[in-house]
Formats: C-alpha cells, sequence, structure tokens
C-alpha cells in the first residue's frame, strides 16, 4: 500500500501537469508573456524585443498560431498577445481574438515593431519579452515551464521574482517516481481524486482528434492512415492521435490538454489508451485508470528528460500510452516493465526538429513503435541489459534515456536549430 503522501504527490502531478492549452504550447506561452507584458505596460507598444532560447524559436518557427489567420512565426505570437490576449486565460490566452485582432496583428507585423533575438541559456525553455512605450519599459521572463514567470519589471522595478536561470533547475524534481509506485498508485487511489484532468483530458483531445479526421488539416495524416490501414483498433489509436496533431499543429482552434507541456504528448500518450478502451468496452473508472497509468508513464519519463530537448517527446507519450494498454489488459509488471524498455530500444533515438504538421507522422511512427514492443512484452520477448541504452531494470532505462536526450543529445539539438535558421 502507498502512503497517503505518496497518493497526494502523484495527484497533484496529474493536476498540475494535465492543463488545457490552446495551439502549440511554445507560441501559446509567447503570446501569454505578451499579454501579461501589455496589461503591465498599459498600452500597444511601439516595439518589442523577443530573446528566446533555441528550442523555443526552433518549437515557434514553424508552426501555425491559432486564431491568426494561419500566421506563423514568434512575431505573431508576441502580437496575438498583446492584440486581445488575455492573460488570464494562461495557455488559452488567444482564444477569444477578433477580425479587428487580427487586422492589427498583420499591421504590426508589416511595420516590423517585433524584433526576435538569440537568447544564450543553460535552459531550454526559457525567453523574455521586452516591450516598449515611451519612456515605459516592461520585461516578462518565462523560465522552465510554460507558464512560470521568471523576472518580472518595469521600468527597472522588479514586480516578481521566480524562478531564475542562475539558481534554478528545469522544472520539479521527479526523481521519487518509480514504474512500480506509478502500477500501485493507479490501482489503489479513489477515482474522484483524479477524475477532472482525465475527463478534460478525454473530452478535448478526443474532440480535436475527430476534427483531424473529417476536416483538412496539415498533412491529412490521420485521414491517411484511416484510408488505408482500415478501421481496426491498431490503425485507429495510431490514426487517432495524429489526426489531433494535423489539427493542432495547422492552427486549430480547438484546445487539448497537455501532458510534461506539449499537446502533441496530451493527444499521444491519450488516444490511442482511449480508443483501446472504446474496443474493449471496459467502465468509464477503467479507462480513467489506464488515463492515469499513461500519463503518469509519460511524465515519470520525461521528469529527466526536460521539458525541451533533441528527443521527440511523443517517444515518450506512445510509451506511456501501452503502460495504459497494459493496465486495460491487466498484465504483470513484468509485461508491462518490458513492454516500456522494448518501445524505448526501438524508437528512443527519434529527433525533434521543432512542432510543424510532420510532428503527426512522428507521432503515428511513436505509436507504432510502442505497439510492436508491447506484442514483443506479452509474447514474453524484448530487448535486454547491455543491449545499447537498455538498463538491468525499467527505471534504469527511463533514467538512461534522460541521461542520453539532456546530456548526449545538446549538440544534436543546437545543429538542429543552426539548419532551421540557415546557419
Amino acid at each position: 500500500m502507498l502512503s497517503n503522501q505518496t497518493i497526494q504527490a502523484y495527484a497533484k502531478i496529474l493536476e498540475d501537469e494535465l492543463q488545457v492549452a490552446m495551439g502549440c504550447t511554445e507560441p501559446i506561452a509567447v503570446a501569454y508573456a505578451a499579454a501579461y507584458g501589455r496589461e503591465l505596460l498599459g498600452c500597444d507598444p511601439e516595439r518589442v524585443v523577443a530573446h528566446c532560447s533555441g528550442n523555443i524559436i526552433k518549437n515557434v518557427k514553424a508552426v501555425t498560431v491559432p486564431q491568426t489567420g494561419g500566421l506563423k512565426s514568434i512575431e505573431t505570437a508576441v502580437l496575438a498577445g498583446i492584440h486581445g490576449g488575455d492573460a488570464s486565460q494562461k495557455l488559452e490566452v488567444i482564444a477569444q481574438l477578433s477580425d479587428e485582432n487580427r487586422a492589427q496583428i498583420r499591421k504590426d507585423l508589416d511595420a516590423g515593431i517585433v524584433t526576435v533575438e538569440l537568447l544564450v541559456s543553460c535552459h531550454a525553455l526559457h525567453f523574455i519579452i521586452e516591450l516598449f512605450a515611451g519612456e515605459d519599459m516592461v520585461s516578462v521572463e518565462i523560465v522552465n515551464s510554460h507558464t512560470n514567470f521568471g523576472t518580472v519589471s518595469k521600468n527597472g522595478e522588479i514586480l516578481h521574482q521566480g524562478l531564475t536561470s542562475a539558481t534554478e533547475g528545469d522544472g520539479e524534481d521527479l526523481s521519487f517516481m518509480k514504474l512500480a509506485d506509478i502500477i500501485a498508485f493507479t490501482k489503489e487511489v479513489d477515482v474522484e481524486l483524479i477524475r477532472q484532468p482525465l475527463e478534460r483530458q478525454i473530452a478535448c483531445n478526443t474532440a480535436i482528434a475527430q476534427a483531424g479526421l473529417t476536416e483538412s488539416w496539415g498533412a491529412r495524416v490521420g485521414q491517411t492512415l484511416m484510408a488505408v490501414g482500415g478501421d481496426s483498433v491498431f490503425n485507429r489509436m495510431k490514426a487517432m492521435a495524429a489526426a489531433g496533431s494535423d489539427a493542432r499543429m495547422s492552427g486549430c482552434a480547438l484546445p487539448v490538454v497537455i501532458n510534461s507541456g506539449s499537446g502533441n504528448q496530451g493527444m499521444t500518450v491519450s488516444l490511442p489508451v482511449i480508443s483501446y478502451a472504446q474496443s474493449l468496452g471496459v467502465s468509464h473508472e477503467e479507462l480513467l485508470r489506464a488515463l492515469c497509468m499513461a500519463n503518469l508513464t509519460a511524465i515519470y519519463q520525461k521528469g529527466s528528460i526536460g521539458k525541451l530537448s533533441a528527443f521527440c517527446g511523443v517517444v515518450s507519450a506512445a510509451t506511456g500510452a501501452v503502460a495504459g494498454l497494459a493496465y486495460l489488459d491487466k498484465v504483470s509488471y513484468e509485461v508491462t516493465a518490458m513492454a516500456i524498455t522494448n518501445s524505448l530500444a526501438n524508437i528512443g533515438g527519434m529527433v525533434c526538429d521543432g512542432a510543424k504538421a510532420s510532428c503527426a507522422g512522428k507521432i503515428a511512427s511513436a505509436v507504432e513503435s510502442a505497439l510492436l514492443g508491447y506484442e514483443l512484452a506479452k509474447q514474453h520477448e524484448g530487448f535486454t541489459s547491455g543491449e545499447g541504452i537498455v538498463g538491468d531494470t525499467v527505471d534504469e532505462t527511463i533514467a538512461n534515456i534522460g541521461r542520453m536526450a539532456s546530456q548526449g543529445m545538446r549538440e544534436t539539438d543546437a545543429e538542429i536549430l543552426k539548419i532551421m535558421i540557415g546557419q
């Protein structure tokens, strides 16, 4: 039996991580900071400087900002927050943009009032928005997570001092997490303690996946999978997750429930589990528990990787999803652990080259790989300690992936950014 303290800790992780967000999380975070800065400035800025870490540039450059009429870029995200953004809505900050707001965004884009500069930082998720009007200047820093303020100031006076790049790490310490405890929590927790974020995840992520399957978004990866692969449950698990990304990366305004700061990861970890549960006809409570298992397994992996890196996060999310499937199938701890290990050993090297339409294809590949890993595990087959990055235990393998992604892939991340900005 888990202690009450451990149960509360895991429940809080779900509450904190499974947030509602519109569009790709990085441009929305930029819009959030800009909207907050506009409120502090008290008027529209005459010019803006956005100092962004490489990972922010990478994840905003090629993705459509929702509610802007198909526009992309950091400059667009900044101006969307300034013209019509409501900072009180956090990651739904630009949900209510009007035609008048869109016209002003285009006008200021043409005028070039926003300048983007590379921020050299030890943090992957780090940016500072500076807004200027007359003699006034406001600076808003976001660091470590998408809604976490670092230093906020107006005319040199510090208004808020949160986590800073000089004193803090890249996020909450989740080193206490272990797969055995996640499984125990999933089975023991009072479902009412975890119901709210998971119910939101089902509703939001299913809705955007259906939009991706029925409307023309992105490269139509989800629709293509359904057209060529049919309506088997295994194909639908891939197609639903991919379709959600088709829509989200191309500017669909429907919100999603994120996982580890990412909507793509939130959809990848949840939609295969939802599809599989529907095929089995399990109770709604069992679906909620399976989603609990899936989300926590994904968050566990990302704890040592960080919110942003050169390691494609949908790999962690797809691996989490098969842990949810394993819960529904009532397989043993050993099979669950082997499924996770198999998935990570197979596709653990997929790189993140920013948010864009091809994320949907990567999601489909990650889910396919994770499903293969699970099928192998059910046959008691898999990859063992000493084979590449595989450790003696599943927890060691997850730690090895975290080390590779957070430390080993730093140069990969830098080179990807150089390619993307033409250097």
